[in-house]
């Protein structure tokens, strides 16, 4: 593992969008389900239940809330156990609701809501994994932008075989070929400001760039 394991952060959250999107499948089946055949729920128990799942989503969400910017992981286990506080309202009020009304179909369409708030967020997750792993272009960096700051640099001609890639969070590899005119500029030159280029405009650390004579 010449990269070390960073990519099993990505996997984890592959993983984790997985799960959460499976989830949501689920509990929209079993609405559609109770649709079909209303049953009777324990509102009590219902309350109590959802009470002590919100109290734990909160202290969760604290531990969390200073890492899911910075870590694809992290965001994922963030917005599972965002999903899960939401939930945890919404039963809150469904109980609640039931409890002074007995209307059941409330926690059907609570229920249903929250799989619909689910997917297309755990969609998101899954998709920004999928592109990680396949070594997509990261989302906050334009290729275009970086080859036309790369040919700004005096001595160099053209920039070919330009590749960008993540490892996983914030961790960003580049490989390049630069066409230079190494009768104006040194070999060394050239290199130390294009990597100066990348690390000052790109915050690109880890980069490999092959240096080729313009003739």
């Amino acid at each position: 593992r010449t990269f070390g394991y960073h990519r099993v952060e990505i996997l984890a959250a592959l993983t984790n969008g997985v799960m959460l999107f499976g989830i949501a499948i689920y509990i929209v089946i079993e609405t559609i389900a109770r649709i079909r055949a209303p049953v009777e729920v324990a509102s009590g128990l219902m309350f109590l239940v959802a009470c002590a799942g919100l109290v734990v989503n909160i202290i969760c969400m604290r531990i969390l809330a200073g890492g899911h910017d910075h870590s694809l992981n992290v965001k994922g286990a963030y917005l599972e156990v965002w999903s899960d506080m939401i939930s945890s309202v919404a039963v809150i009020a469904a109980a609640i609701i039931i409890y002074f009304t007995n209307w059941y179909w409330v926690d059907i369409v609570l229920a249903l809501g929250i799989g619909v708030w689910m997917l297309p967020r755990t969609w998101r997750l899954m998709k920004q994994s999928i592109h990680i792993l396949l070594e997509g272009v990261p989302e906050n960096i334009n290729i275009e932008q970086i080859e036309q700051a790369l040919v700004q640099v005096a001595g160099v001609q053209a920039i070919h075989d330009l590749h960008v890639w993540e490892i996983s969070s914030n961790k960003i590899s580049l490989t390049a070929h630069a066409v230079a005119n190494l009768t104006e500029r040194s070999y060394e030159g050239v290199l130390s400001d294009l990597l100066r280029v990348l690390q000052t405009e790109f915050n690109i650390d880890h980069a490999t760039i092959q240096i080729e004579p313009h003739d």
